[in-house]
């Protein structure tokens, strides 16, 4: 068993390295579309996140649209867009910003709803204007939560960002399917590993980047 593993691994460093050029280029798209993904969730979901904190019609009905998308598979969704946006990264890319905009939407939404209410009317009792008050004071303190969304979101979408080779777009997902393709364990690897430790890499960036604006407890 730990022969045939290592005999494996082996193949698929044989494998990459003969297609070195083709397997950085993948690295990219599959970065590129999980980033732009996460960037438009980001773009998207903060600002709602925030109405919705404070809004209990928007509450009602953008957590509810949110929870029900969460149910929905990801691979549902981007079979779903071929139909009107084609075999395309377009169609990767909105499946892939469903799944991001969840976690996003849901804690900002409890950042900004769960802030201390002393606080803010000390802010206020200071003349503080609502856009001071959300920049100097809010949205600092909002921020190790919301960085605890986009962390999530990122895992989970540069997990799924395989998806995308199921419409062409690239990524490392190619060796995946090709892997199971040609019943050949060693080019799947060469798709799986670097995923799974590029997921854990960003993890990690983003753990000790939500650290640094963690407040400090006296």
């Amino acid at each position: 068993m730990v022969e045939t593993l290592i005999q494996t691994l082996w193949q698929s460093y044989l494998y990459f390295i003969e297609r070195q050029t083709e397997f950085w280029g993948a690295v990219v798209d599959h970065l590129a579309l999980a980033g732009i993904a996460v960037g438009i969730a980001v773009i998207l979901c903060v600002p709602l996140g925030i109405w919705t904190s404070r809004s209990r019609f928007a509450s009602l009905t953008l957590m509810n649209i949110v929870n029900g998308l969460r149910v929905v598979p990801s691979l549902a969704i981007l079979f779903l867009m071929i139909p009107y946006l084609g075999l395309t990264s377009t169609s990767a890319i909105v499946a892939l910003t469903v799944l991001a905009m969840p976690p996003v939407l849901i804690n900002t939404d409890t950042a900004f709803r769960t802030l201390e209410p002393a606080i803010i009317e000390a802010a206020r009792g200071m003349g503080m204007s609502p856009i001071q008050r959300m920049i100097k004071v809010e949205f600092p303190l909002a921020i190790p939560v919301i960085l605890t969304g986009i962390r999530i979101s990122a895992v989970d979408v540069i997990a799924s960002a395989t998806l995308a080779a199921f419409v062409g777009s690239g990524g490392l997902g190619i060796y995946i399917t090709r892997g199971f393709a040609l019943y050949d364990y060693s080019i799947l690897f060469v798709g799986a590993i670097p995923v799974a430790l590029i997921t854990l890499a960003v993890e990690g960036l983003l753990a000790l980047l939500q650290k640094t604006f963690q407040p400090i407890k006296l």
